[in-house]
């Protein structure tokens, strides 16, 4: 199909497409938008409004998978991300929100957050949430910091303990020359 031609059924299609939107019919919506990608399989749009349809309608598990598609075909569209990106967080919220309502988890922050982490630790199969590679990557940026902190304290002390010996050295030499045995203000004539 030509650039012409797939902007002609596109047109035509969006309309239809609005129309049953309008009356609630999402399913046959989607249907055209689906046979409309697969006779256009190198092109992006058919999968960017079906990612928008099936946000619209809550759905947002489809709405991943069609922006997934789109971004395959053309992985600089902004809407595709932005509906995929929206439609990943509110999945993650759901989710986070039916664990959270889960009778197991019910306490205070601490233990509802350890019970979260069992939750999460036993549906991934994972024994750890964060893998040693980032927790050793991490581990090794704090002593770093610790480092440097360490190493502008000891800076720091450093310079206080200069300036005190030459404040300690002007004191000194003061009472050395009263303990002469000559006038303290001599040095001022």
């Amino acid at each position: 199909m030509t650039q012409s031609e797939f902007l002609d059924a596109m047109g035509k299609s969006s309309l239809k497409i609005d129309s049953l939107l309008d009356k609630g019919n999402q399913e046959e919506a989607v249907r055209i938008l689906g046979d409309l990608a697969k006779r256009n399989p190198d092109r992006k749009e058919p999968w960017v409004r079906m990612a928008k349809v099936h946000f619209d309608a809550e759905n947002y598990s489809q709405a991943i998978v069609s922006a997934e598609e789109a971004l395959q075909r053309d992985n600089t569209d902004r809407e595709a991300k932005s509906i995929r990106a929206v439609a990943g967080l509110r999945v993650a919220s759901q989710s986070l929100s039916e664990l959270r309502n889960d009778v197991e988890l019910k306490g205070n922050a601490r233990s509802d957050a350890a019970g979260l982490a069992k939750v999460m630790r036993e549906t991934l199969g994972e024994d750890v949430l964060v893998p040693p590679a980032e927790l050793e990557a991490r581990k090794k940026k704090e002593a770093a910091l610790a480092k440097r902190e360490a190493a502008a304290a000891a800076a720091r002390a450093r310079a206080r303990a200069e300036s005190k010996r030459g404040d300690e050295a002007g004191q000194a030499s003061a009472p050395s020359a009263a303990s002469s045995g000559s006038n303290p203000f001599s040095m001022l004539r």
